[in-house]
């Protein structure tokens, strides 16, 4: 596997373990970089911090103490790990470079590389891009926050091979030298202001996606987004727009056809993915892989195949002439209103989970659709206060999704969407949006 060259850290602090931690570490040990890791909770007799240690890292657990900073001069943290921490605060008063692992992948990968962000939209798009260039036989690879540790994918890769990552602002904050040939740029909407603190922050942080591109780069954006045209004077990339609101540039649709520029890629009846949100991510794949010379049967291949990512708008059954939806990735108000904007049959919506302080105001304008809710988690009587300022008079508050499932089943007719888009993160009843989802199939499964 492949190592760092000409790397001008000598001596480098991994802050926080996990899976890309881990994968740093081992980058950077294998090419010959001293290492120190510092993990409040690792325990030393883990087999994979065991051989780290036995590779040479020095690990410090059980604390942060500011002297893990002494003698670095780089520091790669966990992306989830604010800057108020103090280690990190330490170092950048230091002067001592703070990144994410996602820079070393940045480094390390030698062919065409593509990034996706967005607030919302990017698993989606980042898996249509991966299978549309592999539907046309070309060599790829996928990673990021998708699951897959950029720098260990960017280990394998060759030097022909296109890494499609997708990137969170979390992990986007911490770049510095990262350059992809092709940003894709989906959406701007208040999300994550608990790490960000300010909606200003939190777009900056977006916005590095761009930052290091050249002329020669490309950047393919929401041409809809008010919010992402505030930045584009600044780009210094080529600029690519999709858009489901205009026509004739970029990527984009009318009632009949998706469309790149003047050319009509294939008919809009013949895709899998529902719902203007997957208009949106499919437009902006469209667009991301034409500029990087994909043939349209490959396109085609995957879109009339592609039927979503687990927990995004993901059909899972149809019972009794019910239709079940489970898309418990909608952690905030935006996905949850392109998925209500998806269905023109009569909705059933199981919501709820952390409270973040959020007015669920903005929903209300998207609930036209919705018969009846069931309501869950730590945001339920905000829910149930917004389902009556919409005019809902069936909602039903529930303790576990089992309940809510049911529940859902029990006021529903044929030919009903039963639908699971929270419009909150799982945290405050579940470990992740996973785990939230997969207990609605289960309990789907089981009626």
């Amino acid at each position: 596997m492949k190592i760092l060259k000409d790397f001008p850290y000598r001596h480098v602090l991994v802050l926080g373990l996990a899976k890309s931690g881990t994968a740093a570490a081992q980058l950077l040990l294998d090419s010959g970089i001293r290492v120190r890791i510092n993990d409040m909770k690792a325990d030393k007799n883990q087999s994979e911090v065991r051989q780290l240690m036995d590779k040479g890292a020095e690990v410090v657990t059980g604390g942060h103490p500011l002297s893990v900073l002494d003698d670095v001069d780089y520091l790669i943290k966990n992306p989830g790990i604010p800057y108020e921490n103090p280690i990190v605060a330490e170092a950048e008063k230091r002067e001592i470079p703070v990144v994410t692992e996602i820079e070393l992948g940045g480094l390390l990968h030698e062919g065409p590389l593509l990034a996706v962000t967005g607030s919302n939209g990017k698993t989606t798009t980042t898996t249509l891009i991966h299978e549309m260039i592999k539907a046309d036989k070309q060599k790829v690879s996928i990673a990021g926050n998708i699951g897959h540790v950029s720098c260990e994918v960017a280990r394998r890769t060759e030097a022909d091979e296109t890494m499609v990552t997708e990137l969170s602002s979390f992990q986007l904050l911490g770049t510095e030298t990262f350059r992809p040939d092709i940003a894709v740029w989906l959406n701007l909407y208040e999300a994550h202001l608990d790490y960000h603190h300010t909606l200003e922050n939190y777009h900056r942080a977006k916005a590095k996606i761009t930052q290091n591109q050249t002329s020669g780069d490309t950047l393919v954006y929401n041409a809809d987004d008010e919010k992402i045209a505030s930045f584009l004077p600044a780009v210094k990339a080529q600029l690519v727009p999709f858009t489901i609101k205009q026509q004739g540039e970029g990527a984009w649709a009318d009632q009949d056809f998706i469309y790149f520029n003047d050319e009509a890629i294939m008919r809009k009846d013949e895709i899998v993915l529902v719902g203007e949100q997957n208009l949106q991510n499919i437009l902006a794949a469209v667009a991301a892989v034409k500029v990087n010379g994909i043939r349209n049967e490959a396109i085609i291949e995957v879109l009339r195949t592609f039927a979503g990512v687990p927990h995004r708008l993901q059909f899972v059954t149809k019972k009794n002439d019910r239709m079940f939806y489970n898309d418990s990735k909608a952690t905030n108000i935006l996905a949850t209103s392109y998925a209500l904007k998806s269905f023109t049959n009569p909705v059933i919506l199981l919501a709820g989970g952390l409270d973040r302080g959020t007015s669920f105001d903005e929903l209300i304008p998207h609930m036209k659709s919705v018969k009846a809710m069931v309501v869950f988690g730590e945001t339920a009587d905000l829910l149930e206060q917004t389902a009556a300022q919409a005019g809902i008079e069936e909602v039903v508050k529930v303790e576990t999704m089992e309940e809510a499932v049911q529940e859902a089943y029990g006021q529903s007719k044929a030919d009903d969407v039963i639908l699971l888009s929270p419009a909150c993160a799982s945290w405050d009843q579940y470990r992740t949006f996973e785990e939230r989802g997969n207990m609605f199939i289960e309990a789907v499964h089981n009626l």
